[in-house]
């Protein structure tokens, strides 16, 4: 019994879950006419996908959200691997203290620092950059805690064998370590891609132009004016900002499994 509870639990939720998918895939490749009708021989077109392209700049967004993404997960990862390496293999005076405060930012809501933010970055002269964007995202406790969980179960010989052969301090981190935590690289790349190609409020706060303006913040714009908009054009472009980040777990949903199950608390 409980099991069939379980099941027909699960199966709600993911029928809740896919309902809004089902119906922005269902409205954008079909006409405009057919956004409130499910007819199953409707026409398909790729006509509004064409149109939401020609309304907005686009290309520009993808261009600005690319390039912010792949700013923050380079510092992320460069920061979160020196942090996560000095936290599991060096001893130093109040390193339990620095990594408690580490993990204290995985309870401050990011939202509680936006004035701030804002303000650093006012004083920096960024305001309206992609840097702007990306700075107060470099460092991540997720990622320091997450690697160095990782690092912590490598085995220390292979360590010692690396510095046998001639290998310094960041040698041994970039061909013992690195290397073994690839699977959790790859997880956590895919976790900070998602989150900052969705992020909303920040990028909004802290950006004016096209020119520096990302997909979310971009989409919302596009959603939000009065040039009668139809609702298949808008899951069209819906589509368009969130096609890659779907493909792109549907092609490694299982190495993002697995490294999260290997890299898990212990």
């Amino acid at each position: 019994m409980d099991r069939l509870l379980n099941t027909t639990g699960a199966w709600a939720l993911g029928i809740l879950w896919l309902a809004p998918l089902l119906y922005a895939v269902w409205t954008a490749f079909h006409p405009s006419a057919y956004s409130t009708r499910f007819d199953l021989f409707a026409p398909l077109t790729l006509e509004n996908f064409r149109a939401a392209w020609a309304a907005a700049p686009f290309p520009r967004y993808f261009l600005n959200t690319s390039i912010l993404v792949a700013t923050i997960l380079a510092g992320q990862l460069v920061l979160g691997t020196l942090a996560a390496y000095a936290f599991a293999r060096f001893s130093f005076p109040g390193r339990d203290i620095a990594f408690a405060l580490v993990l204290i930012q995985l309870m401050i809501m990011p939202d509680v620092l936006v004035v701030e933010n804002y303000r650093s970055i006012h004083a920096l002269g960024l305001v309206d950059t992609i840097p702007a964007m990306a700075l107060p995202y470099m460092a991540s406790a997720f990622g320091i805690f997450l690697l160095r969980q990782t690092f912590k179960t490598i085995p220390r010989e292979l360590e010692e064998a690396a510095r046998i052969e001639g290998c310094g301090t960041l040698g041994i981190l970039w061909r013992v370590y690195v290397p073994l935590a690839k699977p959790t690289y790859l997880a956590y790349a895919l976790v900070s891609v998602s989150h900052h190609w969705n992020n909303f409020l920040w990028p909004l706060i802290v950006t004016n132009t096209v020119e520096t303006r990302p997909l979310t913040v971009g989409l919302a714009v596009f959603a939000g004016t009065d040039q009668g908009i139809d609702w298949a054009i808008i899951t069209a472009a819906t589509l368009l900002a969130s096609g890659p980040l779907l493909i792109a777990f549907l092609l490694f949903q299982r190495q993002f499994v697995q490294s999260f199950l290997r890299a898990g608390i212990r």
